[in-house]
C-alpha cells in the first residue's frame, strides 16, 4: 500500500506502462481511496471514537491530556510532511520519479530497510509509549512514499521498528496514520474529479468501493493477528521479488 495515487500526482503506473493496459481513471482512484478509508475506519472504529473524544477534551487544556489524545495529535503531526513534500515536489514526483527503474529500485531497496530494522529493532514499545519526535520522524520516512514504489504502510512501519516499537504497535500507528493521508488524497482526487468531464461508469466505482474495502479490511484484520508470529520476511521477499521482476520486463 504505497500513498494514494493521487498524493503521487497522477501518471500512468508501471503496470500500464509494462503491460499496456490503460489507466484506470481519476474516478477509479477515488472509489479506491474511498474503499480503503472504509475499511480503516470500521476496523478501528472503537479507537478511533476514543481518540476523537479524548482529542477534542485536549483542547480544554494541558490536564485533559490522555494517551489517547496524545496518539491523535501524533497522527496528525506526522501526516504534515507527507503535504508539504507532496506540494513541493509534486512536478519531480510525477516526471523523473515515475520511472519504472526507480520504482524497482526503491522497491528493492525499502524492502531491504524494512527487513534491516526488523531484525535489528528492540520491539519492546508500543505506539503509545511515541513522542512528538518519534512521529515527526515517522512522518518523514512516510514522505519518502512520494517516491514511487515504496509501501505507504511499509515505510512508516519500518520508521516504527527503527524506533522500538513492536510489530503490531508499529502496524497499527501506519493503519492509523493512513486515515488523514487518505483524506487528502481523496479529498484532492475528488475535487479534480468534479472538474472534471469525463464520464463515469458507475457500476465499475461501486465494485471498487466494495472490492477495495473488503480487500483492505481482511489485510488489516490478518496482518494484525499474524504479525508478531510471521515476521516482516514474507514482505521484504515479495518486495525483492517484485521489484526484480519489474527490472527484468523493463530492461529485456
Amino acid at each position: 500500500h504505497g500513498v494514494p495515487a493521487h498524493l503521487q500526482f497522477r501518471s500512468p503506473g508501471t503496470g500500464a506502462r509494462v503491460l499496456g493496459f490503460a489507466d484506470q481513471g481519476l474516478a477509479f482512484d477515488v472509489a479506491v481511496h474511498l474503499g480503503s478509508l472504509l475499511a480503516v475506519v470500521g476496523y478501528f472504529k472503537s479507537d478511533i471514537v476514543v481518540m476523537t473524544r479524548d482529542f477534542v477534551r485536549s483542547l480544554m487544556g494541558p490536564k485533559k491530556s490522555t494517551a489517547n489524545s496524545r496518539l491523535a495529535w501524533f497522527i496528525l503531526l506526522a501526516t504534515v510532511p507527507v503535504a508539504l513534500f507532496g506540494l513541493s515536489f509534486k512536478d519531480m514526483v510525477a516526471t523523473e520519479l515515475r520511472s519504472p527503474l526507480v520504482i524497482a529500485a526503491s522497491t528493492i531497496g525499502f524492502g531491504l530497510l524494512l527487513w534491516l530494522f526488523d531484525v535489528k529493532g528492540r520491539r519492546n514499545r508500543d505506539e503509545y509509549s511515541l513522542t512528538w519526535k518519534h512521529a515527526l520522524v515517522i512522518g518523514l520516512f512516510q514522505a519518502l512514499a512520494l517516491i514511487p514504489g515504496t509501501s505507504r504502510s511499509g515505510i512508516t512501519i519500518t520508521a516504527g521498528l527503527m524506533l522500538g516499537l513492536t510489530r503490531k504497535a508499529a502496524s497499527r500507528f501506519s493503519f492509523l496514520l493512513a486515515i488523514p493521508t487518505i483524506l487528502m488524497a481523496g479529498g484532492l482526487a475528488t475535487l479534480e474529479l468534479i472538474q472534471s468531464t469525463s464520464s463515469v461508469d458507475w457500476l465499475a466505482l461501486i465494485l471498487g468501493v466494495l472490492l477495495s474495502f473488503v480487500t483492505a479490511y481482511l489485510c488489516i484484520h490478518y496482518f494484525l493477528r499474524f504479525i508478531e508470529r510471521i515476521s516482516m520476511l514474507p514482505f521484504v521477499l515479495y518486495r525483492l521479488l517484485l521489484g526484480v521482476v519489474i527490472f527484468v520486463v523493463v530492461t529485456s
